[in-house]
């Protein structure tokens, strides 16, 4: 089957979008479009967002946002408020430590003692009948990123089945997500590869087969910090202020979407393991737990 391709980078990686079977670049051509515009809403990268305005405004006033940008908070927020590790108010924090940025640091405990304070998911008000984000405290800050590629993927999605795409890949910068049936196989499904930690960028541990889903992975392998022999990787635990201690290197975790994927890869990471009744979820395809000694695990899925 003929294959469509369109290459771009936006949201701070490289993006690859890839439809099969289609007479044109219509499907794709829109996809950009719509990754361009959430990225416009949602960046924390550039001085004006709906994002930002929030951020600007913390400890002021409540900021109305558009429709879509709400419910993208309103997760976020109800995520970070289970206190699993997923935190989107982190980034004072990730800016006091500067892992994988110019003037990295291990900062004094008071000063992380003091950011702290400022991560707070439950000193954001969200008012849903007109749409108002307001952070209480000045210095507070809302950051998309860790769930924003989940979300807009899915988005895509939604946007290639209007289209009548019957079979596609949306690979946000190696955030996974297939649409329909795969044309390679008879079966339908779909072959994906699963990150060696330890190796360059697509070297995989190995491959799985599934049906249409995504495939998110967490991981503390690209970017860390060497102080007095001593490595910090840049994965911060919102309960302590410090990189989270863990055996793990990385977990890839399958989803029906992208956003949950977003989810359960931190879920899981800090978890350090599949928590009791995980895979119990039909939502919940399988994780693959890669390990700093080398090894790794598979559940609900197997890894050739």
């Amino acid at each position: 089957m003929d294959k469509r391709v369109k290459t771009l980078h936006a949201l701070g990686t490289r993006i690859n979008l890839t439809v099969f079977g289609e007479g044109d670049d219509a499907p794709l051509r829109a996809a950009a479009t719509l990754i361009q515009q959430e990225e416009d809403r949602l960046t924390v990268n550039r001085p004006v967002s709906e994002v930002m305005a929030v951020n600007h405004a913390a400890g002021s006033q409540a900021v109305p946002v558009s429709s879509g940008t709400y419910t993208m908070i309103a997760q976020a927020v109800a995520a970070s408020r289970e206190n699993f590790g997923f935190n989107a108010l982190i980034g004072p924090l990730v800016k006091l430590w500067k892992i994988g940025f110019p003037g990295a640091n291990v900062p004094a405990e008071a000063d992380i003692k003091a950011r702290l304070k400022l991560i707070d998911p439950a000193a954001v008000t969200l008012s849903p009948a007109d749409h108002t984000v307001a952070l209480k405290q000045p210095g507070m800050e809302l950051d998309l990123g860790g769930i924003a590629k989940g979300y807009i993927a899915d988005q895509i999605k939604t946007l290639w089945q209007a289209y009548g795409v019957s079979a596609g890949i949306i690979d946000l910068g190696g955030n996974l997500l297939t649409v329909g049936g795969s044309p390679r196989r008879a079966d339908g499904r779909w072959v994906i590869g699963v990150q060696d930690p330890a190796k360059r960028r697509n070297v995989d541990l190995g491959v799985t087969v599934v049906p249409a889903c995504s495939a998110v992975t967490s991981g503390i392998y690209e970017r860390f910090l060497i102080k007095d022999g001593k490595q910090y990787h840049h994965l911060l635990d919102p309960r302590t202020g410090h990189p989270l201690q863990t055996q793990l290197a990385g977990v890839t975790v399958f989803t029906s979407t992208s956003l949950q994927g977003e989810v359960e890869a931190k879920r899981l990471f800090f978890h350090g393991g599949v928590p009791s009744g995980w895979l119990d979820d039909p939502a919940h395809l399988g994780a693959v737990f890669a390990f700093q000694d080398g090894h790794h695990e598979s559940f609900g899925v197997t890894l050739a």
